[in-house]
């Protein structure tokens, strides 16, 4: 699994979260976190950022991935619906990309181009906490379909 997402001067809290998550997961599970310098913020619409960012990402993802957007209008999707995709997509042999955007969102294209867009829920998140929950939420995953007891729900 792989997770492409714009920004790359995020505060420590972020980095030690998204690690923790890392170090918990078995060895033959990786999540590769790969950041995207977002557009500068100049005069440029927010149109023209999202769509800098879109190519930027665009150009990372593999093809025949199939490419999960976080987006806060995507589908509200459950732990344990996340855990049976990602268990769907791996017995199929399929490869996954989740895609965190911006600040200024994800740009339509890419999320035309998408498998799938999910939402962590209907509220507003920092981009950089997203981060920490997505990489809970992946061990979290592969804790359900694994049978391993950190999910208790």
């Amino acid at each position: 699994m792989r997770v492409l997402t714009v920004g790359t001067r995020m505060p420590d809290w972020v980095s030690r979260g998204v690690d923790e998550y890392a170090k918990r997961m078995p060895r033959d599970v990786t999540v590769e976190w790969c950041e995207i310098p977002a557009s500068k913020r100049s005069r440029d619409t927010a149109e023209s950022r999202m769509l800098d960012e879109c190519q930027a990402i665009e150009r990372r993802l593999k093809d025949q991935e199939v490419v999960v957007v976080l987006d806060v209008d995507g589908k509200v999707v459950s732990t344990e619906a996340i855990a049976e995709s990602i268990q769907t997509w791996q017995d199929d042999g399929a490869k996954v990309a989740f895609v965190i955007g911006g600040p200024d969102g994800v740009h339509p294209q890419l999320k035309a181009r998408s498998t799938a867009k999910w939402s962590l829920g209907r509220i507003t998140l920092p981009h950089p906490l997203v981060r920490v929950i997505l990489a809970e939420q992946l061990y979290r995953a592969w804790s359900i379909n694994a049978g391993h007891p950190y999910h208790r729900a």
